[in-house]
């Protein structure tokens, strides 16, 4: 019964703890990215649906799904550290020894798991709408570049320490990237939007496999990298308070 009753109550304090930092984390202008990330996901699907000579494959539904957790991901994370600050919530989280550290990781968990369980229904509805897709296997893929674009704007946030700022850093980032897509052709383990999807024509099964796995490791190595720097970042109170 003893532990029962322990059990029942770490659930409780669990659940309490989840609902508090949700409501952190996705206030003020998150609404307007769910619903821009809804809008253009509803728009492409409606246009494909639209357009007879349209013949979405599953490297367009990639795609598809990657723009709206691109914006999923982007406002509370971009923004925390000053919804923090402006709340003087950063105050209360400097007192507690390294207590920081594990509100804000705990945050990103959530995050990105909201991300991953909106993506999953917008993704059933790719299947349903336009075409047949391993939803499961295709959400394990878009995370990747999603991991690694929020690692990366919560690091910058950690510099700047100004949503605005930090903003703006991260579009220049993923626009940067985009636009030497060409530059990617020849070094495609390096392109953060690689589509896993979209077999490159005169591109052998075996070494596309191996460009993907080797991406993917890239990723998830900047994703511990960004994460360790930010966290490393977090320990210059001065420069918070």
């Amino acid at each position: 019964m003893r532990y029962a009753g322990f059990f029942q109550n770490s659930i409780h304090v669990l659940v309490r703890l989840i609902r508090y930092n949700l409501k952190i984390i996705f206030a003020n202008k998150f609404i307007y990215f769910l619903i821009a990330a809804l809008a253009i996901f509803l728009l492409v699907t409606v246009l494909n649906l639209l357009d007879t000579d349209a013949h979405p494959t599953e490297g367009t539904v990639y795609y598809l799904l990657l723009v709206p957790g691109i914006l999923l991901t982007f406002y509370p994370v971009t923004f925390g550290i000053q919804n923090d600050v402006d709340s003087r919530m950063l105050e209360i989280l400097f007192g507690i020894p390294n207590y920081r550290y594990k509100v804000w990781l705990f945050r990103l968990v959530l995050i990105f798991s909201v991300s991953f369980v909106i993506l999953f229904f917008l993704g059933v509805l790719s299947s349903i709408a336009l075409t047949t897709v391993p939803v499961i296997e295709m959400l394990f893929q878009i995370m990747f570049p999603i991991l690694f674009l929020g690692s990366v704007a919560f690091m910058v946030s950690t510099i700047v320490r100004n949503g605005s700022g930090t903003a703006v850093v991260i579009v220049i980032i993923g626009m940067t990237f985009w636009i030497a897509r060409n530059f990617f052709e020849s070094h495609r383990e390096w392109d953060i939007f690689l589509n896993p999807f979209t077999l490159p024509q005169n591109m052998n099964e075996v070494a596309w496999a191996e460009i993907i796995l080797n991406n993917r490791i890239y990723l998830i190595a900047g994703v511990i990298m960004a994460l360790l720097f930010g966290l490393l970042n977090l320990q210059k109170r001065e420069k918070f308070l």
